[in-house]
């Protein structure tokens, strides 16, 4: 008798529907980091004010990042995807109507508003429906829409250049709400486990937020993936928000080929970076329960001489190669810290545990954020955030030394189904 892992109906599907909508998501909040140009002189703004755009969507997207997750694990996970992305689609569309600053920065609260409720619902019904040994590589599937979509948010500022910064607004927040129609008809939450019924008298009380956090902070080793994410968010929001510009600068490139290039070599090299994270992850556990921890690790240890390349040296091809070697090695640890999760935190409550995570990671970036922008509006070059950045992976690094997992490391696994030798 050999024993054979079953993944549930529609598990890969799953996947590649919200591959698209997480490709969505990062493309409608990033795209406005690569058209600063375009949109300074149609709005006049500081550039302290430019950064807040982006710092305020990271600050109410993780402040409400929490209660977003606890809704995906009280209720059903599909329907808050669905209405999320119809939501933040909606609000791509009014942002291209914005002609202040005010409106410009109403939008972008109320976008962090409505993709807060995103991440962690679509990543806890990938962990629900991928319950063993594909759990990493499913995430990285996912994970690698988000940098596709990231990737693409440098059409932005291509799009900015020829037909105005308002156009990309309209063109992809249509895109969005169509796509809803899809998901109506084919996103479904997860089956429920095999031989997991049970009579209605001694099923679970629904989940309370109150006891959701409690259960989390009482794990130490959530308390210490709160502040790595905290510390990797300033690290990636860093380039994503300040890359751009850069280049521009130091570079003298056009704002589209600098917004392209941030983007794109980055976002390319962190596509094959969730892949290979993810493979290498669910193939080292098989051997090592912390193969999930290791791959991840070593992939900080590697992306923070990427950083200090991209930032320290003047002559692009090299800035370029530090920029893809920061992407792929950073992105092992996006495609294991739901997988980690898991792993470390009670079944129920993961989509809020990631909502945790994110609320740390987004006060993070949008303070790091800002900060750049106040440094360029005092002179201070901002390649210093970069540098700190870097330091900062070194740090993520140490503290997945002290992550430990629980006992019964995931409630959920699959039913074993026998199959004849």
């Amino acid at each position: 008798m050999a024993v054979i892992p079953k993944l549930p109906p529609r598990a890969w599907l799953i996947v590649g529907l919200l591959w698209l909508v997480g490709c969505f998501n990062y493309l409608d909040r990033v795209m406005i980091t690569t058209m600063r140009g375009s949109i300074i002189e149609a709005i006049p703004m500081t550039d302290a004010q430019f950064g807040l755009l982006t710092s305020v969507f990271l600050w109410i997207y993780g402040l409400l990042s929490p209660f977003a997750g606890f809704l995906a694990d009280r209720f059903n996970r599909s329907r808050v995807i669905i209405i999320s992305l119809f939501a933040w689609s909606a609000i791509t569309w009014l942002t291209a109507h914005a002609t202040t600053f005010g409106e410009l920065l109403a939008t972008r609260a109320l976008m962090g508003v409505s993709e807060a409720c995103y991440i962690p619902a679509a990543l806890a019904l990938i962990a629900d429906y991928h319950r063993g040994a594909t759990r990493s590589l499913a995430t990285g599937v996912h994970m690698s829409g988000i940098m596709v979509g990231s990737g693409l948010g440098g059409l932005g500022g291509w799009i900015a250049e020829r037909q105005g910064w308002s156009h990309a607004f309209l063109i992809f927040g249509l895109i969005g709400i169509g796509y809803t129609v899809v998901l109506v008809a084919l996103l479904r939450d997860a089956p429920k486990e095999q031989g997991s019924a049970a009579p209605l008298a001694s099923a679970p009380p629904p989940v309370q937020l109150r006891e959701a956090l409690a259960s989390l902070f009482s794990q130490r080793s959530f308390v210490i993936a709160i502040m790595y994410w905290g510390l990797l968010g300033l690290a990636g929001w860093a380039v994503v928000g300040w890359m751009p510009t850069y280049l521009n600068e130091q570079f003298h490139l056009s704002q589209g080929t600098a917004g392209l290039s941030a983007t794109g070599y980055l976002q390319a090299a962190a596509l094959v970076g969730v892949l290979l994270g993810g493979w290498w992850a669910d193939h080292w556990s098989r051997t090592d329960e912390r193969g999930r921890i290791y791959v991840p690790l070593l992939g900080l240890l590697a992306a923070a001489p990427g950083i200090l390349l991209a930032s320290s040296l003047n002559w692009l091809p090299v800035v370029l190669a530090g920029l893809v070697l920061f992407g792929l090695a950073k992105a092992f640890a996006d495609s294991n810290m739901m997988p980690i999760l898991c792993m470390v935190s009670d079944s129920r409550y993961r989509a809020t545990g990631y909502g945790v995570l994110n609320l740390f990671s987004c006060v993070i970036g949008g303070l790091t954020i800002y900060a750049g922008g106040a440094l360029r509006d005092a002179h201070v070059n901002v390649s210093g955030v970069f540098q700190f950045a870097a330091a900062s992976m070194v740090v993520c690094a140490g503290m997945l030394f002290f992550v430990r997992f629980r006992v019964a490391t995931d409630v959920t696994k699959p039913e074993p189904v026998p199959v004849q030798a």
